[in-house]
């Protein structure tokens, strides 16, 4: 067996000295927290530093799509729920099948009802959500156009007891047209979020038979 020599009481670290390392460590980390870890992975950045690294940007960019995740699960989870009780329905009524409907017409045509235009200016950065109200079956006709930049989007609709339903979603658009066809009684509308370098102003003009338009963001 080998013998390992014990270490004399003067050779140990003092108290003063645990704490002290103790101290710098804990000061170390919190700086490491605020000026790495918030600004790359939350897109916080309390004192600047983040912003003049790039990380900040890395970190709006990592929340924004942590956030377009959990929309597309919700999605995929209504969905999913939507199939399961058309199984339901066809397996009730003997396997009868009918046609799916179709909710992007190839190109959006004059429709009846009112017509608005609305426009918002974004900072880089911000974000905005119009939303009109409109019963099931309700065709919007819309277009939309950015001047000064480009925006990342995503058309969907809520209601009571449903948290989202998405119509269609992309980035780094300067405009979109066509047609939303309501899926449901409830709110449908746009979100859009400036991911340029400067101010951008959107216009978004709407036909068709809906009640409120009303900016949400």
């Amino acid at each position: 067996m080998f013998n390992s020599q014990m270490p004399r009481l003067e050779d140990l670290p003092t108290t003063r000295q645990l704490v002290r390392a103790t101290f710098i460590a804990a000061a170390a980390a919190s700086g490491l927290l605020v000026t790495v870890i918030l600004p790359s992975e939350y897109g916080v950045d309390p004192i600047g530093i983040g912003k003049a690294l790039g990380l900040t940007e890395m970190g709006e960019i990592k929340v924004q799509l942590a956030e377009e995740a959990a929309a597309d699960a919700a999605t995929d989870a209504v969905a999913f729920e939507k199939a399961a009780q058309a199984a339901v329905v066809r397996a009730a009524s003997g396997g009868a099948q009918s046609a799916p409907a179709s909710t992007q017409p190839a190109a959006p045509t004059a429709t009846a009802g009112r017509s608005d235009t609305t426009r918002l200016t974004l900072a880089p950065g911000e974000a905005a959500e119009i939303k009109l109200t409109a019963a099931k079956g309700t065709r919007i006709v819309f277009d939309w156009s950015v001047e000064g930049g480009h925006v990342n989007y995503d058309t969907h609709a809520d209601a009571p007891g449903i948290s989202y339903h998405g119509y269609g979603k992309g980035r780094e658009s300067t405009g979109e047209q066509g047609e939303v066809l309501a899926a449901f009684d409830g709110k449908h509308g746009w979100f859009w979020r400036n991911r340029s370098d400067a101010p951008v102003t959107i216009t978004l003009r709407t036909q068709g038979e809906y009640g409120e338009v009303k900016r949400v963001v």
